[in-house]
């Protein structure tokens, strides 16, 4: 029997690094073993904020990968300033009262002159090679990934062109997305992203979100069919790691300046002054893009001594940070926005066998599967007590040798069913 196609479109991939590139890459790794062909189309010559080469050994062989170049302003912006863009790109934006003209100016570009994104201007050519290629090719059912959520408006105009199964999946919501308010919109382009996003949810066969807050948000804006497919950890090839001998607090992603916790910052200071060996075994461990507010925080807090920021690293190497660190943070903008957000990382972070702290607004979609998996303990930011409880708690099962977690019904979350949920889904006639 023939496989089943499916063309699936999408910014992020291979040799891009971060959380978007792992959703698909994953999903296109496991629809092969249910009977579905994945042809994946992707930008030639992309701005990716950062770059691992070694996701590229990861793409599955059985995959067909479509490219077209792609022109984004991006590049013409970095010749005013290479670094500002750099950040804009990889979602560091500068906090509100320490903006400079510069920053003001490229926010207000961002967000009004390019809607809904800077990758808008893929859109027509894609739509132009897409349509003949899925004609040629009897391609029944596609696939639109975001943000960037130009890339529903390719599926859009591709299901109006066309008689396909359109799946647009969400990896973050649209205009309820933390860093939305702070692009400076005007009325005019608040309500074209609005109407955007609309025409996106109606016209699309279905859709696909990654936690039942976004499901209930867009259930308000459409009747069509929303699925929640969260995303999941994958068996990593990571030889097994030996636990730090520090008591180390890893933080693994991007630390944007709206997610500074200075709550737990006040919780090690108060530590560290109550505790004389507390401070010989702290370790604050930054892996990935952090902001310059969350830098000044540390400092003012007269945390320096006790950081280590090593950088991006590659995801290998990140995923054996997960197994080494003695305890996982988890920490999301406290904000109604961000109880949707269901970091990618989360995931992994639960099958690594170490706690985890989360701290994010009260209702929080992760709070529940962090408690249901018992994987770690939820924190809301008016909870500095309990929190700083739990880091006790934590650090005296350090210092006996016996500080780890015990994950429950974690299968679920496995890239490989997930894979079968999104196949039962594309293969459904609702």
């Amino acid at each position: 029997m023939e496989p089943k196609k499916v063309l699936i479109i999408t910014y992020y991939w291979p040799p891009a690094g971060g959380p978007g590139v792992q959703r698909w890459l994953k999903f296109v790794k496991y629809l092969p073993d249910f009977g579905v062909q994945p042809i994946v189309y992707v930008p030639e010559n992309p701005t990716y904020p950062i770059v691992d080469e070694n996701l590229v050994n990861e793409v599955s062989d059985k995959a067909i990968i479509l490219k077209q170049k792609i022109f984004e302003p991006y590049q013409l912006a970095s010749f005013l300033s290479k670094n500002k863009t750099k950040k804009m790109n990889s979602g560091i934006i500068p906090n509100q009262k320490k903006q400079s003209f510069l920053d003001k100016l490229f926010l207000w570009i961002r967000g009004n002159l390019f809607i809904p994104d800077a990758r808008f201007f893929w859109v027509k050519p894609s739509v132009t090679y897409l349509e003949k290629y899925i004609t040629e090719n009897n391609i029944d059912t596609i696939v639109t990934s975001g943000p960037p959520h130009s890339l529903h408006l390719i599926g859009l105009e591709l299901k109006k062109k066309l008689a396909l199964k359109w799946f647009a999946d969400f990896r973050d919501p649209w205009t309820t997305i933390g860093y939305h308010k702070s692009l400076r919109l005007s009325t005019y382009a608040a309500q074209k992203h609005k109407d955007l996003e609309s025409e996106v949810l109606n016209t699309a066969d279905s859709i696909i979100v990654t936690s039942k807050t976004t499901k209930k948000e867009f259930e308000a804006l459409t009747t069509k069919p929303i699925a929640v497919i969260t995303n999941g950890y994958d068996t990593e090839k990571v030889q097994k790691q030996s636990l730090d001998t520090t008591f180390s607090l890893a933080h693994i992603g991007s630390f944007l300046s709206a997610r500074n916790p200075k709550i737990l910052w006040e919780c090690l200071v108060e530590l560290i002054n109550e505790i004389p060996e507390f401070k010989t075994h702290l370790e604050i461990k930054l892996i990935g893009a952090v902001s310059q507010e969350v830098f000044d925080s540390i400092t003012a807090f007269g945390l320096n001594d006790y950081l280590n920021n090593l950088g991006y690293v590659a995801h290998e190497e990140a995923i054996a940070h997960q197994r080494k660190s003695q305890v996982l943070l988890l920490i999301e903008i406290d904000s109604e926005e961000t109880k949707s957000i269901l970091p990618g990382k989360l995931f992994e972070y639960m099958v690594s066998n170490r706690p985890i702290i989360a701290l994010g607004p009260k209702g929080s979609d992760f709070d529940e599967i962090i408690t249901g998996t018992n994987t770690g303990v939820f924190f809301n930011y008016s909870e500095k007590e309990k929190l700083k409880k739990v880091i006790l708690g934590y650090y005296n099962q350090f210092l006996e040798g016996k500080l780890q977690s015990y994950g429950v019904g974690l299968q679920k979350y496995s890239r490989k069913n997930l894979t079968e949920q999104l196949v039962q889904l594309l293969t459904s006639n609702f």
